[in-house]
């Protein structure tokens, strides 16, 4: 896993933090100095966490489980829906769905509707409808698409959230914490930390801090995501190694009986 460099970091306003007056005092670990009025983050504390973060994802990807990606606001919603994809990941960047986690079965069965609608397309009895309710049918599948879209293929709980502004996204935060799900944040000098397991302390307003963040976060998760592929072609290759010696031994017990019933005779 690339080494994260503090000076990539300084280059694209990770350090820049709120105003001295908007802080929270339990920031005060992360944060190296004010200037003019505003508190600038330790980078050298961020590159620490953000490694620890980036190999704790790592090891999620690898065991098979998705990472929930959330960020609604205006500057982040494109860069983590590009980020999460190129990692096959599920994201939210659209208004989050209350009960997303806590009520996982109806969310299911929302994006299940959009699939039947997708199916009635195909097989087409979508075009038996009156033209009144195709344009119905077709408002609520674009409806669902924008707000569950990316997470159609999420059949199960996430095994992690990562999350851009933790104060903006606090009702995705306070569904995770219930159900124990591991949560990865970036979070500025105007958020508690202690709600979040992994903090990234970082300028969560700029896009080219959440654009550098996200990039070495997805990076993480693709390497994740190799190393279970290759463990998989392993074992496939283990299997069939094991299975063409099972058939050696076979055909040669075969061969030894066959030999030793015509000495007999």
């Amino acid at each position: 896993m690339a080494q994260v460099e503090v000076k990539e970091l300084l280059d694209n306003g990770v350090h820049f933090g709120h105003l001295t007056r908007k802080w929270d005092p339990n920031m005060a670990p992360f944060i190296y100095m004010e200037r003019n009025g505003i508190h600038i983050i330790n980078l050298y504390k961020t590159a620490a966490k953000l490694e620890e973060a980036s190999k704790a994802l790592a090891k999620i990807a690898a065991s098979g489980r998705k990472i929930l990606f959330v960020a609604t606001k205006k500057q982040a919603k494109d860069i983590v829906a590009e980020k999460a994809s190129e990692a096959k990941m599920p994201y939210i960047t659209e208004r989050w769905p209350g009960g997303m986690l806590t009520n996982f079965v109806t969310i299911r069965k929302a994006v299940k509707k959009m699939a039947a609608i997708d199916r009635m397309k195909k097989d087409g009895t979508f075009n038996t409808l009156s033209k009144k309710e195709r344009l119905q049918v077709d408002r609520l599948r674009a409806k669902l698409e924008k707000n569950l879209g990316s997470i159609s293929e999420m059949t199960r709980l996430p095994g992690a959230l990562f999350v851009v502004d933790i104060k903006r996204e606090h009702i995705a935060i306070k569904e995770a914490q219930k159900l124990n799900i591991p949560i990865f944040a970036m979070v500025d000098t105007n958020s508690d930390p202690r709600q979040v397991d992994y903090v990234i302390p970082s300028n969560d307003d700029a896009s080219k801090s959440i654009n550098k963040i996200m990039s070495t976060v997805s990076e993480a998760v693709i390497e994740g995501l190799e190393v279970r592929k290759a463990e998989k072609e392993g074992k496939s290759g283990e299997a069939e190694t094991t299975a063409k010696a099972q058939t050696k031994a076979a055909v040669a017990t075969a061969a030894e009986a066959e030999t030793a019933a015509k000495e007999e005779e």
